[in-house]
């Protein structure tokens, strides 16, 4: 009995020494991820806690509809923008390709409906949509998305070039004209940043992104999230406390994932940008999770946990 006291103390002893002399981070707890890019960012201080090629700007495919979102719940909360408003599905929006609600031309759907199209299942016609329905153009609707990027001080690397993500090859010749040519680009950085803000100002978007289905009552459809993060969707790739934001795919970059997980109070964002296959994106979110829930607990919490892990019992 005194030699396994004597062992638990010994191990714990040396625990302490290491997280008080080293930290995590220096332990090489920090996590490796299987991507491009990835970031995780702390909301409770702000501060960027991993950051593996951060401020590379790479295509994000439907993460970029982040801002399409914060958009249309700047313009809802201001009042110009109602839930029940009803938007007309324009032809340019109706031949989207990728995620869609497979919306058609003249049909008619509330603010409500097409947002949650966006916000739960990434469909690029919903997000035409509301963009048409609330700038005239998506042309114009992309100049406020710049707009909005330089006013929560994202990095000039971080550029909008339509509402849905779409990549110029995926749009094709239904591409239109616009002011700003190219491919939209984000900064994994600059993603966190955003998704935070949005969570900030909007946390009630966290009710929807959190949600594991939604229908279009008239067309008796139903879609499921796009994030298997989330702990109601079950499966292999559930996460404790994940509760939004975005997924994406993009030929060119690979798939992509603006994460957000909480708990008890403690909120983190982790993305992962151009990870090779559907589920290591999800992987390297919740590595980047782990190594942030851990990070965020006192010395003492940190010890006991070490000592669970390794299975040490007094």
């Amino acid at each position: 009995m005194k030699r396994r006291i004597l062992i638990w103390a010994g191990a714990a002893l040396i625990v302490v020494v290491l997280i008080t002399v080293w930290r995590p981070i220096e332990l090489g707890f920090k996590p490796d991820i299987d991507a491009g890019s990835a970031v995780l960012l702390d909301m409770d201080s702000g501060d960027i806690w991993v950051n593996i090629n951060g401020d590379v700007p790479m295509p994000p495919a439907s993460v970029s509809k982040l801002m399409t979102e914060m958009i249309v719940l700047d313009h809802i909360t201001s009042g110009t923008l109602r839930w029940e408003d009803r938007v007309p599905i324009s032809a340019y929006a109706s031949q989207m390709g990728g995620m869609s609600l497979s919306l058609k031309r003249g049909d008619f759907y509330t603010v409500r409906e097409l947002f949650e199209g966006i916000t739960i299942y990434s469909a690029n016609d919903a997000a035409v949509a509301l963009a048409e329905y609330m700038a005239g153009s998506e042309d114009s609707f992309v100049l406020m998305m710049n707009d909005r990027a330089r006013s929560l001080g994202l990095s000039p690397n971080t550029v909008f070039t339509n509402a849905s993500g779409l990549s110029s090859k995926d749009l094709g010749i239904i591409r239109q004209p616009t002011h700003i040519g190219g491919q939209t680009m984000m900064t994994a950085r600059d993603t966190a940043k955003l998704a935070a803000a949005l969570i900030h100002n909007h946390p009630d978007v966290l009710n929807i992104s959190g949600r594991t289905q939604m229908q279009l009552k008239d067309k008796g459809l139903y879609v499921s999230n796009s994030n298997l993060m989330l702990p109601g969707m079950g499966g292999a790739y559930a996460y404790d406390g994940a509760d939004g934001l975005k997924t994406g795919y993009d030929s060119q970059t690979g798939y992509c994932i603006a994460g957000s997980a909480q708990r008890e109070g403690h909120r983190l964002i982790a993305v992962v940008m151009g990870a090779e296959t559907y589920g290591s994106r999800f992987e390297g979110a919740a590595k980047l999770f782990d190594y942030g829930f851990f990070r965020g607990l006192h010395y003492g919490e940190r010890v006991k946990h070490i000592i669970h892990a390794l299975g040490i019992r007094s």
